[in-house]
């Protein structure tokens, strides 16, 4: 069994920047993908990042395009998330993900993973 660890949420006025951090506890772990999602209070999850994990391609919806970035670096077997410009609105629980298999989409629903971490709280403030 596969256990993604995040970390690197916090508080964070409006327009600064954080950086998540998403490890596998399995290695080697073999993916096809891993993802961003984010859930805020009452609202559904949300797909905000992903990245092909052999390719490096990357994807993102235009919510976040321009001032997220995902990268991973495959020795440590992480995935980052790095956040700048925040504002309010970015407020949410974060979710890493990964995707074992291969859905010859863009891996931007929740539904193509198959391994969630536990989630990290980023908070922005106003």
């Amino acid at each position: 069994q596969v256990q993604l660890v995040e970390s690197g949420g916090g508080l964070v006025q409006a327009g600064g920047s954080l950086r998540l951090s998403c490890a596998a506890s399995k290695r080697p772990f073999s993916r096809y993908a891993m993802g961003w999602f984010r859930q805020a209070p009452g609202k559904e999850r949300e797909f905000v990042a992903a990245i092909n994990w052999s390719t490096g391609f990357t994807y993102y919806p235009d919510s976040v395009k321009g001032r997220f970035t995902i990268s991973r670096d495959i020795a440590k077997s992480t995935v980052y998330l790095q956040m700048n410009s925040l504002k309010p609105e970015d407020t949410a629980v974060y979710y890493c993900a990964a995707a074992t298999y291969y859905s010859g989409n863009y891996y931007s629903t929740e539904y193509e993973y198959d391994y969630w971490g536990q989630g990290t709280q980023v908070t922005v403030s106003s």
